[in-house]
């Protein structure tokens, strides 16, 4: 077919008798018999995918699977695994995490999707977060999937978010493969395994799972070592250190997704990228049919009145992400997890669907948030010298496409260019706003403030399961600190395989929990572990006890200087060094007392014919306490604000006239 295709174009393009010599010598050079060649191939695969279906299509060759689990149980060190086991090429440890921030903390954020080959099947792996806070994540991957991989630490068992990632995969119908982790670990032995999946089948029981889903495959891993076992093993022979058996355990117990070629194309976006060059770039699993580049679509979305039609337009781009690289594809059929480009309109939750449909999927339902912020402009005499995107219609730009690739996250417009931004934790919008100031934007941020609920006249407060393990001389401390914060202990018991620690259950508000994160690490000089998720609301506990100290306030604007720190480093514990610039109402340290106290921080040593201004190079400070953010949003009270730049965060009064501060106090008091 090539030969004639080739003449055919070549006597087309030397034909034109309009053509002068040099336009004819230049037409030559353009259709050069490699690029004619290229042409005919391309046109080839075009008329062979524009055919019946091929086999490529087959939702039968096709396995869907989530990897599920508590953090850092090893979910994304065992996708490297499986991609290497599978061919990729994997330029660094944990290839799945794209986002710098990803790398930087050493957490998962946002679900990936990926596919990989084996044994003639295909099979699409989604690589999901295990915090808490990212949980919306997790709700919205596991429709797409028909199976899932619950990875289990053997020495820690399942923990608070096992449980959470769990439900949400029985309430889809999903028959888990059990993968107990790290077992290559001295303290991990055949009978702690044993334990481990005696707990986990109990877990499985009071989720309420059926027969079918409690009589789930077990196997045996190390993922950091690259090899999974069907048996207990510490050192599995040398031919057998790979990851087959745990891919074969997918293939045979994950059953290919139920679809039908022969229906009109449907699909649900999951996921949601933006491209400079393509536009939105939406993810999803084909819910039936088949879609094909060039093919007429619609997007569709539920309203309250049934479907609605949002978009027409043509699929510009097909892709599929393979191994950790994306490649162009021609058509995809039912059951399969693509990417498409196109559409201009629709966003997560929505239908990409053929122009003859009229009726959107139902879209996820996803936990409610349980804490809020507001975000604003930087309002503080500073503001400026830092960010370049300053207004408040940049901020709110912002947060609005931002939530509408995340769902787990709400933007609701206040007043003065303000913005309230809901979601599941102070981790999830710590991360948001670490984005923002890293994009250049300068904002002004209020304390979390945990979102109430009102059933039958009753006020009810997120109520979130917490599990620690520390060293037994840290018990009492901890457990006095939680008692402030109405936490309720519910189970303690002795680690296994760790003499002298503990592990402690409980039960503690939201709201309670905000910032202790800091003070437990101190507490426990670095050494404790604390797993938090969400459990239920519940009957509002009562106010908290003292949690926190009272401020130092600067009341002077200019530099900070060493001679004045000096005189107030026995006040409390400082946030600043001297060079920094200051303003009235910026918070320089903490108080040693419960009540702020009003101090000067810009106070210069006066020049005399006695003293010398030099000798300020001899006064000697103690470090200062240099504040993160995540720690800067659990400390601050609900008098203050968090102002966030591209280089520095600082603690501020809401009120930043001291004396306009006092009254308010007397008026609250009154």
């Amino acid at each position: 077919m090539a030969g004639p295709l080739l003449r055919s174009l070549w006597s087309n393009a030397t034909r034109r008798s309009s053509f002068s010599s040099s336009q004819s010598s230049h037409l030559k050079s353009r259709f050069s018999l490699s690029s004619l060649r290229a042409f005919s191939a391309a046109t080839a695969s075009t008329a062979s995918a524009a055919g019946a279906p091929s086999s490529s299509l087959d939702p039968n060759r096709l396995r869907n699977v989530a990897v599920i689990a508590h953090v850092d149980h090893g979910k994304t060190t065992l996708m490297d695994r499986i991609l290497r086991q599978c061919g990729a090429d994997i330029p660094h440890e944990r290839a799945m995490d794209s986002i710098n921030l990803e790398r930087e903390r050493g957490i998962t954020i946002s679900s990936k999707v990926t596919s990989v080959f084996w044994k003639d099947n295909e099979l699409n792996m989604v690589d999901t977060p295990g915090h808490a806070d990212f949980g919306g994540e997790v709700e919205r991957v596991v429709g797409m999937v028909e199976g899932a991989i619950l990875v289990v630490d053997a020495g820690e068992g399942p923990l608070a978010q096992t449980k959470f990632v769990l439900a949400k995969a029985l309430k889809y119908g999903l028959r888990p493969i059990l993968l107990l982790n790290k077992v290559d670990r001295p303290s991990v032995s055949e009978e702690r395994c044993d334990e481990v999946e005696s707990l986990v089948f109990d877990l499985f029981a009071n989720l309420g799972a059926t027969e079918e889903q409690l009589d789930f495959p077990v196997l045996y891993a190390s993922a950091k070592e690259g090899w999974a076992s069907s048996t207990f093993t510490k050192e599995p022979p040398a031919d057998a250190k790979n990851m087959s058996q745990l891919l074969d355990a997918v293939v045979k117990y994950v059953p290919p997704p139920k679809a039908n070629l022969d229906e009109p194309f449907l699909m649900l976006v999951s996921m949601m990228e933006k491209d400079f060059y393509l536009g939105r770039i939406l993810t999803g699993r084909v819910s039936s049919g088949v879609v094909r580049v060039g093919d007429k679509i619609n997007g569709l979305r539920q309203t309250d009145s049934g479907s609605e039609k949002i978009e027409e337009a043509k699929v510009v781009k097909l892709m599929k992400k393979k191994g950790t690289t994306i490649v162009s594809i021609d058509a995809a059929g039912a059951g399969d997890i693509i990417c498409m480009a196109g559409l201009t309109a629709p966003s997560i939750g929505h239908t990409v669907a053929s122009v003859e449909v009229t009726t959107a999927l139902p879209a996820v339902e996803l936990d409610p948030p349980t804490i809020s912020m507001t975000f604003g402009v930087n309002d503080s005499p500073l503001a400026g010298r830092d960010g370049t995107q300053l207004t408040g219609g940049k901020i709110g730009d912002r947060l609005l496409a931002e939530a509408e690739t995340n769902l787990a996250i709400n933007v609701i417009p206040g007043l003065s260019e303000s913005f309230e931004v809901q979601g599941r934790g102070e981790l999830q919008l710590g991360i948001l706003i670490e984005n923002m100031r890293r994009e250049g934007f300068e904002l002004s941020v209020s304390p979390p403030k945990v979102m109430y609920k009102t059933e039958n006249k009753q006020k009810l407060e997120p109520i979130e399961e917490v599990i620690i393990e520390i060293n037994e001389e840290h018990v009492g401390l901890v457990m006095e600190a939680l008692s402030h914060r109405r936490a309720e202990v519910t189970d303690m018991c002795p680690v296994p395989g760790n003499d002298g620690r503990t592990r402690l259950s409980l039960t503690c508000p939201s709201r309670g929990l905000v910032g202790y994160r800091c003070v437990f690490s101190s507490d426990t000089r670095g050494t404790g572990f604390m797993h938090r998720a969400f459990l239920k609301y519940e009957k509002y506990r009562g106010p908290l006890g003292n949690v926190r100290k009272g401020v130092l306030v600067s009341m002077g604007y200019g530099t900070i200087t060493s001679h004045s720190l000096m005189g107030l480093e026995a006040r409390g514990t400082l946030f600043v060094s001297p060079g920094l610039d200051s303003y009235d109402g910026m918070i320089i340290g903490e108080h040693s007392r419960d009540t702020d106290l009003d101090v000067n921080p810009v106070k210069a040593k006066e020049l005399t014919n006695i003293r010398s201004a030099n000798k300020d190079e001899n006064v000697k400070l103690s470090p200062p306490r240099l504040m993160t953010l995540e720690e800067a949003i659990g400390y601050v009270a609900s008098d203050e604000l968090i102002e966030v730049t591209p280089k520095r965060i600082r603690l501020r009064k809401r009120c930043l006239d001291v004396t306009k501060r006092k009254s308010q106090s007397k008026r609250a008091k009154d």
